[in-house]
């Protein structure tokens, strides 16, 4: 027992060191070099690396362009996710807690199994597809626009727009597909999570004279809360990439004016356009940061008390 005792620690060290070796080396050791590379005017075409300290942080400073990226990267990490999440939730409760069967049985509305296949998708999609897809949907007449030639069709031919021509547009579209391309996921996630509270929790409810919406409210809401929660942060973290949505339907430089532009497009531009590897990295640590920061807030932010079911 006691040479059991004795060899403990060099037991557990042989198991753990292996794995977390090889994390730091192909996790940490990447966000390590990236850091080095910002501080450096590496163009990427070369081996020689001259040290500049903070001069590429200093140019995103002072670079308007990026300051229009780091403006979208924000719409889209407030507005996508409180989108998302309030349509999966409202499509999810539908599908499971919506209807009412025999007997007034809790269940979910009517062909509920032909629209989770429905509503999930446009995730077996990629995103490189979808946003091909939305670039049609967008275009003009004479190219084929979807949404126009379908405005034309219903006689509201004078709300035709150049969608992808107008700056002030360009933003809420990539709004509207990523949306769309997201929601259909956690529909099934907050479905799983939905299945797992006991209907007899809502026929209780029932019978007290709630609605569907204090239902919701006080049972649905609270007992998924965790589920929520993870979905939020994920998506926030999906949220702030919206790099093959942008690059494909309005090009590398962002649409027009560059409006569209976002800054996965601006680190895919920096490195690969301007051969400017340097900048690149330090928009790079500039996303890690505002991730981290953004994953810490919502965990304070959105925690609650944990409601378990006795």
């Amino acid at each position: 027992m006691t040479a059991l005792r004795h060899g403990k620690y060099p037991f557990i060290l042989a198991f753990l060191l292996p794995p977390v070796g090889i994390y730091v080396l192909y996790m940490l050791s990447p966000y390590v070099q990236a850091i080095y590379i910002s501080l450096t005017d590496w163009s990427g075409l070369t081996a020689s690396q001259t040290f500049i300290g903070f001069d590429n942080y200093v140019e995103m400073w002072n670079d308007d362009q990026l300051r229009t990226a780091l403006r979208n990267n924000l719409i889209l990490l407030v507005v996508v996710p409180v989108l998302t999440v309030m349509l999966a939730l409202f499509f999810a409760s539908m599908l499971n807690v919506g209807g009412r069967g025999r007997g007034q049985a809790i269940t979910g509305v009517r062909g509920s199994s032909i629209y989770k296949v429905v509503y999930f998708f446009p995730q077996v999609l990629p995103h490189a597809i979808v946003a091909i897809v939305f670039a049609y949907v967008f275009a003009p007449e004479n190219a084929g626009g979807i949404l126009n030639n379908i405005l034309e069709a219903i006689g509201l031919g004078n709300l035709t727009q150049l969608w992808l021509g107008e700056p002030k547009y360009l933003i809420w579209i990539v709004v509207l597909v990523m949306t769309w391309a997201f929601v259909g996921f956690y529909v099934v996630l907050f479905s799983a999570a939905m299945q797992s509270i006991p209907k007899d929790i809502y026929e209780a409810a029932l019978l007290d004279g709630a609605n569907r919406m204090t239902t919701f409210r006080k049972v649905t809401l609270p007992l998924v809360w965790d589920t929520v929660q993870v979905g939020w942060v994920y998506m926030a973290i999906q949220a702030m990439d919206g790099f093959a949505i942008v690059h494909i339907m309005l090009g590398v430089n962002g649409g027009v004016q560059g409006a569209g532009d976002v800054l996965g497009v601006a680190i895919y531009r920096a490195a690969f356009a301007q051969s400017d590897f340097g900048y690149a990295a330090a928009i790079g640590v500039l996303m890690l940061v505002l991730t981290m920061t953004i994953v810490v807030l919502f965990f304070r932010v959105l925690r609650r008390e944990r409601v378990e079911l006795a």
